[in-house]
């Protein structure tokens, strides 16, 4: 049986505006799928509409085989959702927020102190747990919220994007413990994320979508060979257009950026490149910095749409960090 299930998903809000037009997906039991896409192009409203919060207009999605519209109760049993909007309040510590939240998710009384303190040591938060929430890192909430959303002991963890605003070690915390759960548990992992890099990295499967349609999906590196590109960059010393007619000659796509950078498009490009280099010396033209570039998530994506996906995501960015730091602040 499939985790998720969606077939014909179609939303529409009030005033016509379409953000799901027809969506069609199956989520294996026991993968990490990604859902990738910018800004405004139905990731969270998937996600809205498979954690039962609002109703499609069309269509079905089903959650081990039980219908999130007829039979939400079920769903809700087998979930855990960890939202962009922080979850938590501020004002509590660690501990409290998640004993709020164990008997909001009907955890018996005898079993609560277990399950949180085991929680919150699998999360590296033990010795926080007794600090106000205001004074954690944005990394610490993030692990906080990921906690609480596993105290039911989900069949399906669900995760708008889970480390935006994040540095990289931060972003490397939370997604060691998301493996290691998984790992341990099986448990299905669903997320949305604008970093090409964490779904190249963690996802089994990717979906891709584009103004409420999926345009592609695969794994990473199905999706990769097929639609990216590969290509050897170079920095040259010498006459930049006899290099781009050299290099052209040699059988390549080749493009010269602002800053004289010489992108040569190949197919294998650590066994390509040192052809090019013995090209170009023979011609006169040194070559001072050469690497293979391999293509990219972002690189599919851009081939697909014509733009980048973090591009898009600048603003969604700002404004959940804005939100972030005003419910730290109490506002």
């Amino acid at each position: 049986m499939a985790a998720i299930e969606v077939d014909g998903l179609v939303k529409v809000y009030s005033g016509g505006v379409t953000a799901l037009g027809g969506v069609n997906l199956a989520v294996e039991d026991g993968v990490s799928h990604a859902i990738l896409g910018p800004n405004g192009a139905g990731k969270t409203t998937l996600i809205r509409v498979l954690t039962t919060q609002i109703r499609p207009t069309r269509g079905r999605v089903k959650v081990f085989g039980f219908d999130v519209v007829s039979q939400g109760s079920k769903v809700r049993e087998l979930i855990g959702y960890v939202p962009q909007e922080m979850s938590l309040w501020t004002d509590l510590t660690g501990y409290e927020n998640m004993l709020i939240y164990s008997k909001i998710y009907g955890i018996e009384p005898s079993k609560r102190a277990k399950v949180i303190e085991e929680l919150l040591e699998f999360m590296g938060l033990r010795e926080a747990a007794s600090r106000l929430v205001r004074t954690y890192s944005g990394g610490m909430i993030r692990r906080l919220e990921i906690a609480i959303a596993l105290m039911s002991r989900p069949r399906l963890l669900v995760l708008d994007e889970p480390t935006i605003g994040l540095d990289p070690s931060a972003r490397m915390l939370v997604w060691e413990r998301l493996r290691a759960y998984r790992k341990e548990f099986g448990t299905t992992i669903f997320f949305a994320t604008h970093y090409m890099d964490e779904a190249d990295r963690y996802a089994d499967k990717v979906s891709l979508i584009d103004r409420g349609k999926i345009v592609a999906e695969g794994t990473p590196s199905e999706l990769k060979k097929s639609l990216g590109v590969d290509r050897v960059v170079l920095k040259v010393s010498g006459d930049l257009e006899k290099a781009k007619n050299t290099l052209a000659e040699f059988g390549h796509d080749v493009e010269v950026d602002d800053g004289g950078e010489i992108s040569v498009v190949v197919r294998d490009p650590a066994a390509v490149l040192p052809k090019v280099v013995e090209t170009l010396y023979s011609e006169g033209i040194a070559v001072l910095e050469a690497r293979a570039v391999e293509a990219t998530l972002d690189d599919v994506f851009i081939r697909l749409t014509g733009r980048r996906i973090a591009e898009e995501e600048k603003g969604l960015l700002r404004e959940v960090l804005s939100v972030r730091r005003a419910v730290k602040r109490g506002g």
